[in-house]
C-alpha cells in the first residue's frame, strides 16, 4: 500500500468548526493541502473571511458563520453544506474555549479567583457548553447526513486534560474536556455499524489564539516547556499529521480512540 492512497482523502467533503484559527485552521490546511473540499465554521466574521481568503489559493474552501452553541444554526449550517457538497464525509468537532488559569498562580501561590466555589453560573455554563455539549450537537449535526453519505469520520478535538488533573488550568475547563473520551466511545459504537468512525485528539499545551492567546505570553510558555519532555510547546502544524490521519484510509480500523499528542507531557518530567 502507497502513502498516497493510505493517506489520499482528496474530494471529501470535510467541516472544521472553529475553524478560522489554530487547530482548527491546522486541520483544515491539512485537508485542503491534500485535496478535500473544506467549510470552515467560526463566530468570527472577519477571522473566518482571512482564513477562506488564505486557503482558497490552495484549494476549495468555503465559510459559514455559526455559534456552535446555537443548535438551530449549526444543524442549518451543515444541512447548507452538505446541500453543497452533495455528501458530508469528514467533521472536525474542534470549536472550544480556554476557562482561563487554575487555581495556582505562576508563582505557586493560590489564586483566590480561581477557587472552585468562586466560579460563576455564568462561567461554568459557557465553557462547558461550548467544549462539552457543542461537541454533542456537532456530533447530532453530522451523523444524519453521513448515513446519507454511506459513512464517514467524525474527529473531536479534545485535550490531555480529559485525563489528568490540573493546577495551572481552569476547573471549568477540566471538566468540561473530562467527558469527551466517554462521549467518543460511546458515538463510536452506536456509530459503527453505519461505517461512521468516532475518534479523539487529545492535545497537550499548543500555542494558539485560545484563552485570549495566554500561552502566547513567554512567561506562561516558560511554565508550559517545564512540564515537557521535549522542552517545548506544540505548534499549529504538529497536528497536522494525526488530523490528517483520522480523516484518511490509513485509520480505516481504529474507532472510539483517543490519541494523545502532548510532546509527552503526560508521561512525566525527564530532565
Amino acid at each position: 500500500m502507497k502513502s498516497s492512497a493510505l493517506f489520499d482523502v482528496a474530494g471529501r467533503a470535510t467541516i472544521v468548526t472553529g475553524g478560522a484559527s489554530g487547530i482548527g485552521f491546522a486541520c483544515a490546511e491539512a485537508m485542503i493541502d491534500n485535496g478535500a473540499r473544506v467549510t470552515l465554521m467560526d463566530m468570527n466574521q472577519g477571522s473566518l473571511d482571512e482564513a477562506v481568503k488564505t486557503l482558497s489559493a490552495r484549494g476549495q474552501v468555503r465559510g459559514e458563520v455559526v455559534d456552535v452553541t446555537d443548535r438551530p444554526a449549526l444543524r442549518k449550517a451543515f444541512v447548507n453544506t452538505a446541500a453543497h457538497y452533495g455528501r458530508l464525509d469528514v467533521v472536525f468537532a474542534n470549536a472550544g474555549i480556554s476557562g482561563g488559569p487554575g487555581f495556582l498562580q505562576l508563582d505557586g501561590n493560590r489564586n483566590p479567583e480561581r477557587m472552585i466555589e468562586s466560579y460563576t453560573d455564568e462561567q461554568v455554563d459557557k465553557v462547558v457548553g461550548v467544549n462539552f455539549f457543542s461537541t454533542f450537537a456537532t456530533i447530532q449535526a453530522a451523523v444524519p447526513h453521513m448515513k446519507k453519505s454511506g459513512g464517514g469520520r467524525i474527529i473531536v478535538t479534545s485535550s490531555i486534560s480529559s485525563m489528568m488533573t490540573e493546577v495551572h488550568v481552569a476547573q471549568t475547563y477540566v471538566m468540561s474536556k473530562a467527558g469527551l473520551p466517554q462521549l467518543v466511545r460511546q458515538a463510536a459504537l452506536e456509530l459503527v455499524g453505519y461505517n461512521i468512525l468516532v475518534n479523539a485528539m487529545a492535545p497537550g499545551p499548543f500555542i494558539t489564539n485560545i484563552g485570549g492567546g495566554r500561552l502566547k505570553d513567554p512567561a506562561n510558555q516558560k511554565l508550559f516547556e517545564k512540564f515537557s519532555p521535549m522542552h517545548r510547546m506544540g505548534k499549529t502544524e504538529d497536528i497536522q499529521g494525526l488530523a490528517l490521519f483520522l480523516a484518511s484510509p490509513a485509520s480505516a480500523y481504529i474507532t472510539g480512540q483517543q490519541i494523545t499528542i502532548d510532546g509527552g507531557v503526560t508521561l512525566g518530567i525527564a530532565d
